[in-house]
């Protein structure tokens, strides 16, 4: 009976400790955020959000923007999808274009911690943004939207061009996360749309019944979207954006936001990545 009983209660100790590794591995839910460990996985995120905050920008300090109107459209609010017509200007969207002529690259993937390049992936050419006024104010315009946030700062802006069958597939924009640093929210910016196919494809979001919706999201294909495809796929249109939070209120990345940038067909279609990183505690002095 003794040696029974040691037996059940050595079980249950390996079942608590592998329990204990599986909570901490998932971002130990439910503990505040700014509850601080001293562990190796805690010095592995620190030093990741560390390389992070590096690419975040700060506006300059009093700086002055133009007013600018756009139309939202919620498609959803859990996750929150919006649908933001006119983000940027005609004037915004060359101006845009223009910076990034000089500095195209080729577009990378990162596979276990290794960036590459995977065409089958992701086929296109990014440019990382000169950060001039017209540029601090779309990004100003980004956290305005979203009520800014606080602990909330922009990550360095990147357009991305996708010439004919240019594309990348199915991905969550998630990257690193912790309790107190994360990809908080993303906007797919369609900077130029001269092209044919290019929408933004988000295969688990459910097809609005209005047919309002047509004008934003392709709609009367032979599935849910253009072409087949599951669930909503925005149309690229110049100057509009799509918003969505990458993450619930308790730092859980949602599902729902698995997309897309389906292939180009004809033309040439040129995003604009802008992303909120959440870091706990950092300020901008």
């Amino acid at each position: 009976m003794a040696n029974d009983s040691g037996f059940r209660w050595r079980t249950v100790a390996e079942v608590g400790l592998v329990s204990a590794v599986i909570y901490f591995l998932l971002g130990t839910p439910g503990l505040p955020s700014n509850l601080i460990f001293s562990s190796s996985s805690t010095d592995k995120t620190v030093s990741t959000s560390q390389v992070k905050v590096e690419s975040l920008v700060y506006p300059e300090k009093n700086i002055e923007c133009k007013s600018h109107n756009y139309d939202i459209h919620v498609l959803s609010t859990a996750p929150l999808i919006i649908y933001i017509d006119g983000f940027l200007s005609n004037d915004e969207s060359e101006h845009l274009i223009d910076m990034s002529q000089a500095n195209w690259q080729t577009s990378t993937v990162f596979n276990s911690g290794v960036e590459t390049t995977d065409s089958t992936v992701r086929k296109s050419e990014k440019a990382l943004i000169p950060r001039d006024h017209t540029v601090q104010c779309i990004e100003q315009r980004a956290l305005a939207i979203q009520g800014w946030p606080r602990e909330t700062f922009i990550e360095r802006l990147w357009t991305q061009r996708y010439n004919e069958t240019g594309h990348y597939a199915h991905h969550y924009d998630w990257a690193t996360a912790s309790r107190t640093s994360r990809r908080v929210s993303t906007f797919m910016v369609y900077v130029h749309a001269d092209c044919t196919g290019g929408g933004t494809n988000f295969p688990r979001v459910s097809m609005p019944r209005d047919a309002r919706w047509c004008e934003f999201v392709e709609c009367g294909g032979d599935g849910d979207g253009d072409g087949g495809e599951e669930g909503v796929t925005f149309k690229a249109r110049k100057g509009a954006a799509v918003f969505w939070r990458n993450f619930d209120e308790e730092g859980r990345g949602y599902r729902e936001t698995i997309h897309a940038g389906l292939p180009v067909t004809s033309g040439t279609k040129i995003g604009l990545n802008i992303w909120s990183w959440f870091q706990a505690g950092h300020s901008v002095d």
